[in-house]
């Protein structure tokens, strides 16, 4: 047995790190490697002593509380990024752990992992938000497969249909994770990492909870990236992307079901909390600070939906090309050509793109739509500025309580029947009807004196070595960055 985790996870280039391991062997190494285009091994150390720690009952709402077994000094001129480092035993055995080093002198662009949302999902020690859990710890490992695994382009949510038994079995026999296809690195940060260096962009890292602990993170950058599945989010995150758009900042959304759900950080940032459906436990239900509910950003009790920030939001998007939802093409529909993200492409309305690699897969966000001259545009009353402009979409659909895939037995009831409940106000089939049919919704808006943009869709960064995708992914970036 190995297992680890990094405290803090985020630092600035020269300060230290420290790397907390319980392990049943008697000694162990470490490699530290900076993962982009090219994995780079910048430190080592060997024939560490290893020592078995206890692991708390409670280690999934306070941490493991395990000591400092290697403090890592990060050096003056290591570049911003993801640094996987990686424990093996003797005897063959290997876990991670992980640390972002944020830019010594800041780019143009900021992209800001999702770790909020790992940690959601996170059920290493204890129960996740999805398995009983209302509080998350980060002082304690990720979960298997979260920061490194095998073929990501093939274990992935959206082509779980592809999967032959034996390799679901393999898989799970090997002690990785299910829940590696919501939440982790491997799933799609590094994919869009590795597209981005090849392409020569230069990006800054930091981690969600950056976001509220860094006054000013923002300032100095030109375009906020998030990709894949950025779910979780605290008020001072929010409040902090959206005056920086505000402000002339550019945000884009290469990622789905962003912001779904409220958090908030507690213990100097060490713990997330959650109740989800159960927001009348949370301490501030009934109070002067309702709106900080840790339950639905468009919940009319918190009243600050979502698609305020991205223009989109899950309640109007859903599930795509997975059990029990739209299979759809894979990929999306093209309803404005003109559009300046499909610059350079030969795009006509109602043609596809990203069928091929599935980049409308897994979590999509989209809006309350209606026709006007023959093309969908947003009502406006979900939240979602009138003036977006909706330049692509796919069928979704939200799942209802009995839907949900039995190999992921998420407690509660089905968002569908959640959706209606709070929104419409009672769980009936009218109600649910209201919400079924979803879209993920590709699209733009100005926003104060900025302008975001958002693919609708977890999945994108899956599709990037297609051309098209590629394509829309670099004019989105350098429109932003050129302004």
């Amino acid at each position: 047995m190995i297992a680890a985790y990094c405290w803090p996870q985020s630092v600035s280039p020269g300060e230290s790190v420290d790397l907390h391991c319980s392990t049943s062997a008697a000694a162990f190494d470490v490699a530290v490697v900076r993962q982009g285009l090219d994995d780079e091994t910048v430190y080592t150390s060997t024939d560490l002593t290893g020592i078995e720690r206890a692991t708390p009952a409670d280690a999934a709402a306070n941490g493991c509380g395990w000591p400092s077994s290697l403090k890592i000094a990060t050096g003056d001129d290591w570049r911003s990024g993801l640094y996987l480092v990686r424990l093996t035993t003797p005897d063959g055995e290997s876990t991670e752990a992980f640390f972002v080093v944020r830019a010594k002198r800041p780019g143009r662009s900021l992209l800001v992992l999702s770790t909020s949302t790992w940690a959601a999902y996170n059920d290493w020690g204890g129960p996740s938000y999805y398995t009983g859990g209302h509080q998350s710890s980060l002082l304690r490992p990720l979960p298997k497969g979260f920061l490194a695994r095998p073929d990501p382009m093939r274990l992935r949510a959206a082509r779980a249909d592809e999967l032959q038994a034996s390799e679901i079995d393999l898989f799970l026999s090997d002690g990785y994770s299910l829940w590696l296809v919501s939440a982790g690195w491997s799933s799609w940060e590094l994919l869009f990492v590795r597209w981005a260096e090849r392409e020569g962009i230069d990006l800054d890292y930091a981690v969600s909870s950056d976001l509220e602990s860094i006054p000013g993170l923002l300032a100095p950058y030109r375009l906020y990236l998030s990709v894949g599945h950025d779910e979780y989010w605290s008020a001072p995150m929010r409040d902090a992307v959206e005056s920086f758009v505000d402000g002339g900042g550019h945000a884009a959304f290469f990622s789905g079901n962003t912001a779904f759900w409220q958090i908030r950080h507690e213990e100097d940032f060490r713990r997330q909390i959650s109740y989800k459906m159960d927001l009348e436990r949370d301490p501030v239900w009934g109070t002067d600070r309702k709106h900080l509910l840790t339950t639905m950003w468009s919940d009319p009790a918190v009243g600050r939906p979502e698609n305020h920030m991205t223009g989109v939001s899950f309640t109007r998007g859903g599930y795509a090309h997975v059990d029990n939802a739209p299979r759809g093409t894979g990929g999306y529909q093209v309803h404005r050509p003109g559009h300046w993200a499909f610059a350079g492409l030969d795009l006509r309305a109602g043609d596809g793109f990203g069928e091929e690699p599935v980049v409308v897969g897994y979590e999509c966000d989209g809006c309350e739509l209606e026709l006007a001259d023959g093309l969908p545009r947003p009502t406006g009353t979900d939240g979602t500025p009138r003036d977006f402009q909706v330049i692509a979409s796919a069928p979704a659909h939200l799942w209802e309580s009995d839907e949900r895939p039995a190999t992921l037995p998420l407690l509660g009831v089905g968002e569908l029947n959640w959706v209606a409940e709070r929104f419409a106000g009672a769980d009936t089939t009218a109600n649910r009807e209201r919400f079924a049919h979803g879209r993920a919704v590709m699209g733009s808006f100005t926003r104060g004196s900025g302008e975001v943009f958002t693919t609708g869709c977890t999945d994108w960064a899956f599709g990037l070595d297609d051309p098209t995708v590629s394509r829309i992914t670099r004019n989105v970036i350098d429109r932003f960055l050129s302004d």
